[in-house]
């Protein structure tokens, strides 16, 4: 059965969007070409070109997430960005990517496509930069906040989690229009990555990859994704009820919001209204695994909702700046510590 929080999502979507929950993914026709979609991965094929690699163009195909397919040069999307209802589902359950987001992640699986396409992880100088490419894949990972020997991109200290994410982000960098990456990362270790995609580039530019798209496997395609929407949405509901379960303290919560004062608003649908933006902030200063912090800023409403506690229209600022902090001091503790606050 799926959770309350879930049920309750699907609620507050769209009729016209719920009534797809009961059919498998694979019958409801999704696609690329034609998709708003598309127009990113021109986008995509377009920075490319710019760049000189015009023999490089990896493939993009719908699957259940954002992915590279270990040593494929291929890139999956996830299937919900081909079409509006479905997006409309997405961003009830979850927080739908805008448009900014898609590139940067496009951008991001297209470095460990280029990777692989020209096997870039045998050679000895990629090694010697960017460490073992067979090193163990962690979820959970201790990042060293503002190191200056990685680039930053997408939310988190995400380069930091493998030699082949710290390609990835550094190529994404790279590719980003007026990112000025020599200015920003002046004196950085990791400009020297930044160099040597450059180069790398450069000298690939006009050869054709070693492993071509054509030939990639592809990891669960949409054609074979059999499961329904609903189930999908249960199978990929990831539980954080064990690392949230010291939370929260009442007095912290008081400290924040009010119970009493003038024009109030419920603190529930302050923190509704600013959730993704709360979210998306604090994992990429934190690297906390955003589906964590998510439910973080969930319960913190939930629980003012419980308690009644609103707040002053007037210091709508103050208070998010306030939440925000709060929030990121949480999940700091849960960084440094593996737990939010002290049993």
């Amino acid at each position: 059965m799926r959770s309350f929080q879930q049920m309750q999502s699907f609620e507050h979507t769209p009729p016209e969007a719920r009534t797809l929950l009961s059919r498998p993914i694979r019958e409801l026709g999704l696609r690329v070409e034609g998709s708003t979609l598309e127009r990113y991965v021109q986008q995509l094929y377009a920075e490319l070109e710019g760049r000189g690699l015009s023999r490089f163009r990896p493939g993009v195909y719908l699957s259940d997430e954002w992915a590279c397919p270990d040593r494929e040069p291929v890139i999956g999307v996830p299937f919900y960005l081909a079409d509006p209802k479905l997006q409309a589902l997405e961003r009830a359950v979850n927080d739908l990517e805008d448009e900014r987001e898609i590139l940067m992640y496009l951008r991001h699986e297209a470095g460990h496509a280029f990777n692989y396409a020209y096997m870039l992880y045998e050679s000895k100088e990629w090694l010697d930069l960017f460490g073992p490419f067979d090193r163990p894949y962690l979820d959970d990972y201790t990042p060293v906040p503002f190191s200056r020997k990685y680039v930053r991109h997408i939310a988190g200290w995400y380069a930091q989690k493998h030699p082949d994410e710290d390609f990835a982000e550094t190529f994404a960098v790279w590719l980003t229009p007026d990112s000025d990456w020599r200015r920003r990362y002046a004196g950085w270790p990791a400009l020297k990555k930044l160099q040597y995609v450059e180069r790398i580039a450069r000298e690939l530019a006009t050869l054709p990859p070693r492993k071509a798209p054509e030939v990639a496997v592809r990891e669960l395609p949409v054609e074979e994704m059999g499961a329904t929407l609903e189930q999908f949405y249960k199978e990929h509901e990831q539980d954080e009820g064990a690392a949230l379960s010291d939370l929260l303290p009442d007095a912290e919560l008081e400290d924040i919001f009010v119970r009493k004062g003038e024009d109030l608003r419920p603190a529930s649908a302050f923190l509704l209204e600013h959730r993704k933006t709360i979210v998306d902030k604090i994992t990429y200063w934190t690297g906390v695994r955003r589906s964590l912090v998510r439910k973080l800023v969930e319960i913190v409403g939930k629980r003012a909702r419980e308690l009644e506690l609103s707040v002053e229209r007037k210091r709508e600022t103050q208070v998010l700046i306030e939440v925000v902090a709060f929030a990121t001091t949480l999940a700091m503790n849960y960084l440094t510590r593996g737990r939010f606050a002290e049993r």
